[in-house]
């Protein structure tokens, strides 16, 4: 059979359907710096382009062989468009992702304007996913990312009143996180209608390492349900940190996959899930791809097949200033590798 293309083989994955070789993508940014230098270009400027943002992912994608391509990169852009602003460092040479400069001091203080979809840069967002559409949407898959409720509380709410009002507050920190949900599922819908082929929920901030699993139970799980139930593509469910002791509980959130990171014992997860969950994860990008010696890529990546992986998936963004060679160590492996069945995805 001849090979897939990158669409075909993620597309099947999702469905649980048999592939040639493991995907090689995330639901996480994948651009790479030297893509950026190649554009004449400063990191900066990339989030201020649609074009910048489409043709920096499409290239990264071509680059090292991922099978998606991701956007937006950075956290900035629905803070930004409700009105709390956004910080590019336009005049900065170095890796610097957009920052939110002012948060609301009090939870009662937050206002969702009704059009903030066509406000800041996230109308630049959708102008980069038409042109990702046109230029590559028969070939590449497309992906993106919304943070979580609780993450998206933190980047417009000052953290110390969200984290008294989950101990003081529960009845008005919960009514506050179905805002929150509320405001995730019409950005997630908004992407879904454009033409994305998966969505990415980014729950990063409620591993048990900063929320108790009662408190996940009760504030964090019946949210992220609903948003999933109010998706139709394909969806996976990312959360940062420890999450041996809220598995479990993330997949009974109805994603379609379940994504962990390094500090996720991956292969107990799998066998608490058993073999029909697709289970993404889980190596460290930066240690691996930055500061890690390109020797050490292919026994990171192995270790994350053998331990159950049916996509290995980095923990986090993949830093731009990753080595080259380790980036294409990473995909020839998972490649190559890959071409075993997973527990949830046979082969071709």
């Amino acid at each position: 059979m001849a090979e897939l293309t990158p669409k075909e083989r993620v597309t099947r994955l999702f469905k649980r359907e048999p592939v040639d070789t493991m995907p090689c993508f995330s639901g996480m940014g994948m651009v790479n710096i030297q893509v950026i230098n190649e554009m004449g270009i400063r990191f900066a400027e990339v989030h201020t382009s649609a074009e910048y943002l489409a043709r920096s992912a499409r290239l990264t994608a071509e680059m090292f062989g991922f099978d998606a391509a991701v956007v937006p990169y950075d956290m900035c852009t629905v803070p930004e468009a409700l009105g709390r602003g956004a910080s590019l460092y336009a005049d900065s040479d170095d890796i610097l992702y957009p920052t939110v400069p002012t948060k609301w001091e009090k939870l009662d203080d937050v206002e969702i304007p009704e059009d903030f979809l066509s406000r800041g840069r996230l109308p630049l967002v959708d102008e980069a996913f038409n042109i990702l559409l046109s230029e590559t949407g028969d070939h590449l898959v497309l992906g993106a990312w919304v943070l979580g409720p609780f993450t998206m509380a933190g980047q417009i709410v000052e953290l110390n009143p969200l984290l008294k009002g989950v101990r003081k507050d529960k009845e008005g920190t919960e009514a506050f996180l179905v805002k929150m949900t509320d405001l995730v599922i019409k950005v997630a819908q908004h992407y879904q209608a454009l033409g994305v082929d998966y969505i990415n929920i980014r729950e990063m901030g409620t591993g048990s390492d900063l929320l108790s699993p009662r408190v996940w139970e009760t504030l964090i799980q019946p949210n992220l349900k609903r948003i999933f139930n109010a998706i139709e593509i394909p969806t996976v469910n990312h959360i940062c940190g420890s999450t041996d002791l809220i598995i479990e509980m993330m997949n009974a959130c109805e994603a379609d996959a379940i994504s962990v990171d390094q500090k996720n014992n991956l292969a107990e997860s799998r066998k608490k899930l058993g073999d029909d969950v697709l289970l993404f994860g889980n190596f460290d990008p930066y240690g691996t791809l930055v500061t890690g010696d390109v020797s050490e890529v292919g026994p990171v990546m192995k270790k994350c097949i053998d331990d159950g992986a049916d996509a290995v998936w980095p923990g986090c963004d993949i830093w731009p200033d990753a080595k080259k060679e380790n980036v294409e160590a990473y995909v020839k492996t998972v490649r190559e590798y890959g071409r075993q069945a997973s527990p949830a995805v046979g082969r071709l």
